[in-house]
């Protein structure tokens, strides 16, 4: 547990009378946070800024901050990560697997009861009527994040070209977004030699320039013991991590087999894990390439009112993955047609488990060197280069969506043009007029409700 430093009045002898964070009111707060999580990354950012820096002062704005650069640095929900490290941070190893847990938690049974409803009764008029107006804000939605990323991102000509080299590998050539996470890396690293000026638009959040008054983990509060850094405890939570995940991996081995359903989702799960360089939206093409084109886990339509209700229900959007096994183990049936229930609910659990398992070993790894310096961490080379080839890889999946959306049947079939006004409306809404995403994914989801009951009336 955390205390700040004792006032200059107090004997240097006596023991420190600062407050504490106790265990039970931080479990209480990242309680909460894991229902109110919406509105994305930066959102979710936010609303632990404000409380935990602004208003409740358990952590300096400069603290904050440098653990965000760190998780930033990471592959996976970054949000999330930072939430864990600083449930570490305060409470030790306990207190990050809560803080980190607790922000997913809520998300896995909430994203298990609205995809059994999905699976259930989507072919309900009403919920159908729903999902056709909440696709096109979808696209809009995957749009306005390749504009929002690549406007951040895309600085200079190079950076132009990364992108489009990894829009066309994708798209034209069908290159598997490992290889062209790897190649950006790669040419971002040789470029960082080379032109380092043309790979320095990356970088964190930058040193903090305001204070909110003291705060119980302070600038200048010492390093927990328990934080720093040692090579015994280094291996430890190396080998509990190689237990936690080969366990669950071998009995699911030991029980379905190399090929079943479950076991292949642990095995792509924890390989999409280590790839989410850049959110969630850039791995949700890795995502599709595999769930829908290579496992046949779920349909392209199927993928795209997943995204929906990701947007919609709190916690990190990279939660998506738990829709994907939850109707991939229903679609496969891996408990048989009298357990679809059962089977989903087994699936979205394996997936959620094997995309968080690492973010949870990232922090327990590399917080104790982050703390031992408290020096401001920069992006690097390749990272700025994977960002940039990121933003194609984003354009792809929105010109994937659109395609399916727009012409389900084809090209040569009938062109959605209902879906297209809404589309185009949600995505003024987002770029001009600022409206949240899920104020404009509800509304979207009304018009084609009732477009739904106009169309038949008038004919079309």
């Amino acid at each position: 547990m955390i205390a700040s430093p004792p006032s200059s009045q107090a004997d240097s002898s006596a023991p420190a009378s600062a407050p504490t964070i106790s265990f039970r009111d931080a479990f209480w707060f990242w309680l909460k946070l894991g229902f109110i999580s919406f509105g994305g990354p930066v959102g979710q950012i936010s609303v632990m800024h404000q409380e935990l820096v602004e208003r409740r002062r358990w952590i300096s704005e400069n603290r904050f901050l440098h653990a965000l650069n760190y998780c930033m640095l990471l592959p996976g929900p970054e949000a999330q990560q930072l939430a864990t490290y600083i449930g570490w941070l305060m409470h030790r190893t306990w207190g990050g697997i809560v803080a980190g847990g607790l922000f997913v938690l809520p998300s896995l049974f909430i994203l298990i009861a609205l995809s059994w409803i999905y699976m259930a009764y989507g072919n309900v008029p009403v919920v159908a009527g729903i999902l056709y107006g909440i696709k096109p804000a979808v696209t809009a939605v995957v749009v306005f994040a390749a504009y929002r990323i690549g406007s951040r991102a895309l600085k200079n000509g190079t950076l132009w070209a990364i992108a489009a080299a990894a829009f066309i590998a994708i798209f034209a050539l069908h290159v598997p977004f490992p290889l062209i996470v790897i190649a950006a890396g790669i040419i971002g690293y040789i470029g960082g030699r080379v032109a380092p000026s043309k790979f320095q638009t990356g970088g964190g959040h930058g040193a903090g320039d305001k204070s909110f008054g003291p705060a119980v983990i302070d600038d200048d509060t010492p390093t927990p013991s328990h934080a720093l850094f040692s090579w015994p405890k280094l291996v430890r939570i190396c080998v509990v991590a190689i237990i936690l995940w080969g366990s669950v991996m071998g009995a699911l081995f030991a029980l379905f087999g190399w090929d079943a359903t479950l076991t292949q989702m642990a095995w792509f799960f924890t390989k999409a894990a280590l790839l989410t360089f850049g959110g969630a939206y850039a791995v949700l093409p890795y995502v599709y390439q595999a769930a829908v084109e290579n496992y046949h886990w779920l349909t392209a339509t199927q993928m795209i009112d997943g995204l929906a209700l990701g947007e919609t229900t709190p916690g990190p959007l990279i939660m998506i993955v738990a829709f994907v096994g939850f109707v991939g183990a229903w679609v496969k049936e891996v408990f048989g047609p009298d357990a679809l229930f059962i089977a989903g609910a087994a699936g979205a659990t394996v997936a959620t488990y094997f995309t968080f398992l690492p973010s949870f070993v990232f922090i327990l790894l590399g917080g104790p060197l982050v703390e031992s310096t408290h020096g401001q961490l920069k992006f690097t080379a390749p990272l700025t280069g994977i960002t940039a080839a990121v933003v194609g890889v984003i354009l792809n999946l929105a010109v994937f969506f659109a395609y399916h959306i727009l012409w389900p049947q084809g090209f040569g079939g009938r062109f959605e043009w209902p879906l297209a006004v809404i589309g185009i409306v949600a995505f003024i809404a987002l770029w001009r007029y600022k409206i949240g995403i899920i104020p404009v994914i509800l509304a979207c989801g009304v018009a084609g409700l009732a477009w739904s009951f106009v169309a038949p009336v008038v004919g079309l």
